[in-house]
């Protein structure tokens, strides 16, 4: 498995991610549809979002990798480089990450969660916030056995659920 930069190389692995998603669970994969019609615009996007360019208002600069395993995208992380405005801090914190439904149960989540802190420790952030539904154990589970300590569980009103707040001190 390797940690990957994002580029047009793997634009047939991404497009069967989408379908992945697309067939067995949509929500969570809806993010990620805005690069099937612009797969070039949409990795442009990204690598600008990672040098603070064209950033959405209250959003911050953000590392985007992908793991790949086997020509396939086994993962996918975010990591923000700061959480200092309500929405960040609140709502989503320094790491996401998601994996593609057939390619859960595998380990890959750690993994991610994993290049997620390694890109936190290159960005010389010294702790981290992440966030989990309340209701998807698994999530919360990998954070944990990743050095997260459980902090709160509050109602999200941009998620429309319970999270919990998990922190990991670099």
């Amino acid at each position: 498995m390797t940690v990957v930069s994002l580029d047009q190389t793997h634009r047939e692995a991404f497009l069967r991610m989408l379908e992945d998603y697309a067939t067995k669970d949509p929500e969570p994969g809806g993010f990620y549809e805005k690069g099937r019609d612009s797969f070039d615009t949409f990795v442009q996007n990204l690598l600008d979002d990672e040098q603070g360019l064209n950033l959405s208002e209250g959003h911050a600069p953000s590392t985007h990798r992908w793991l790949i395993d086997d020509g396939e995208i086994v993962g996918i992380v975010r990591t923000r480089h700061h959480i200092d405005t309500p929405f960040l801090h609140d709502e989503v914190g320094h790491i996401g990450y998601d994996v593609p439904p057939s390619k859960r149960g595998n380990g890959y989540a750690i993994l991610s969660l994993q290049a997620g802190l390694k890109s936190a420790r290159e960005k010389e952030l010294i702790r981290v916030l992440i966030l989990a539904d309340d209701a998807n154990p698994p999530s919360w589970r990998t954070i944990e056995r990743c050095g997260g300590v459980f902090e709160s569980s509050s109602w999200s009103e941009f998620w429309n659920c319970q999270v919990r707040r998990y922190w990991i001190d670099l």
